[in-house]
């Protein structure tokens, strides 16, 4: 672990994560006397908001993902690790990691910064993770994917009208952006991009659910927002059903307040929940799991480490702080200037203060909502919005251009980039 280009004589700042915090810390200390050690279980950076847009044929997995070693191929104090965390010993400063050849490792630093995301959360229900996957990884995305576009192929050559029936019916279990922004995607699927191409089955007929446990859609939105994106979802034919929690998922069905719903296809978009970084580091955390950190984003009682994003637990005035890429970008940031002002003696920098950018969910074309403060957008001003947000917060310049003629072609063809099936051959 050492590498050829390992100095000890340097302090070494590890960061945990290649993600939004992750490389914003990494590249804000771009020009420290360091050596930064970013350790990741994957090889990539992912654009997590545009990762429906991969599970519903619109763009490639590499459209919205790079290779880390890619992004920081430039900055020369800069090493990338392929590994898996096991542990942390804050008392001694070591990360104990797993690396792909099954060893295992013991990494030495000065400061860490965990900036780690969150996963799945099934509520408890860990059993419905078979039948219904959730979408944060690209492996999600490909393999959700593969299951709506083989729905289409399987009905096409289904005999039985009862059978085809629950083929074309799609589920998707939470109203909130994840949800919303898919259910959109899907109807859109169904209605331009594959309208034309099968010969035994309407596409346009599909049935796609989307169902919430709490009382309306985008509950992070205002009700007048929520209102318009209820709307918008039922005039492309999406059925909402909200105030209804799941009790029972199976193999292709769904119980809600005791009534049984069929589906070939159940789609996971109801929870997350942060990465175990409270439990290696041994720290108080909220019910959620997230580390509860200082205003400096700092962990009580360990000035140098430091845990970020969706990992982390910070306390504002209103609440706390939204896990959205923009906190992590803005966190991962002032992580990254506070090490390297400690670096060169500097004055302390003061606590973590967030400019809210504000939020947006989109909803098949030219339809978006958009809330920051008391302002409150909806329709194709907001989707224009979103776009150019979307856009500019890609990791890399190739990304932005494959992104932007993609959509580009999209919007005037109606036709999505993507629409392979990929499954591993067993």
């Amino acid at each position: 672990m050492e590498g050829r280009s390992a100095r000890r004589d340097l302090p070494r700042i590890v960061i945990v994560g290649g993600g939004f915090a992750g490389l914003a810390a990494a590249r804000k200390l771009r020009d420290a006397e360091a050596e930064i050690v970013v350790v990741d279980r994957t090889n990539h950076h992912l654009f997590q908001p545009l990762l429906y847009q991969v599970a519903t044929a619109t763009l490639a997995p590499g459209d919205i993902a790079s290779p880390i070693r890619k992004v920081l191929a430039q900055q020369k104090n800069a090493t990338v690790v392929l590994a898996d965390v096991e542990g942390v010993d804050p008392e001694n400063r070591t990360l104990a990691v797993h690396l792909p050849s099954g060893k295992r490792h013991t990494v030495s630093f000065d400061s860490l910064v965990i900036a780690t995301g969150a996963r799945h959360s099934y509520f408890g229900h860990s059993e419905y993770s078979r039948y219904a996957p959730g979408l944060k990884a690209l492996a999600d995305a490909t393999s959700i994917r593969a299951r709506v576009l083989k729905a289409f192929e399987l009905a096409e050559t289904e005999p039985d009208e009862a059978r085809r029936k629950l083929l074309l019916t799609f589920v998707l279990i939470g109203a909130g952006p994840t949800g919303v922004e898919m259910a959109g995607a899907i109807a859109e699927l169904r209605r331009y991009t594959l309208r034309h191409e099968f010969r035994n089955i309407d596409p346009t007929l599909a049935r796609i659910l989307l169902v919430e446990a709490s009382p309306r859609v985008l509950g992070s939105f205002h009700e007048t927002l929520s209102q318009k994106a209820l709307q918008r979802l039922q005039r492309l034919g999406v059925e909402v059903r909200v105030g209804n929690p799941v009790a029972d998922v199976g193999p292709e069905h769904i119980v809600l307040s005791g009534e049984t719903l069929g589906a070939h296809t159940i789609i996971w978009t109801a929870g997350v929940e942060p990465s175990p970084a409270a439990k290696w580091l041994n720290v108080e955390a909220d019910r959620s799991g997230r580390v509860r950190v200082m205003p400096d984003c700092s962990v009580p009682g360990f000035p140098n480490i430091f845990v970020l994003g969706d990992t982390a637990y910070f306390e504002t005035g209103t609440g706390p702080l939204p896990g959205v890429a923009q906190v992590a970008l803005q966190q991962g940031r002032y992580a990254g200037k506070l090490i390297y002002s400690r670096l060169l003696n500097r004055p302390a920098l003061g606590p973590f203060e967030y400019f809210d950018f504000g939020n947006m969910a989109v909803i098949g074309r030219n339809f978006a909502i958009l809330e920051r403060g008391g302002i409150r957008l909806s329709g194709y001003a907001a989707w224009l919005a979103w776009a150019f947000v979307h856009i500019a917060y890609l990791a890399d310049y190739e990304n932005r251009f494959r992104v932007l003629t993609q959509w580009a072609w999209t919007y005037f063809t109606k036709q999505g980039g993507s629409r392979l099936i990929v499954e591993p051959d067993v």
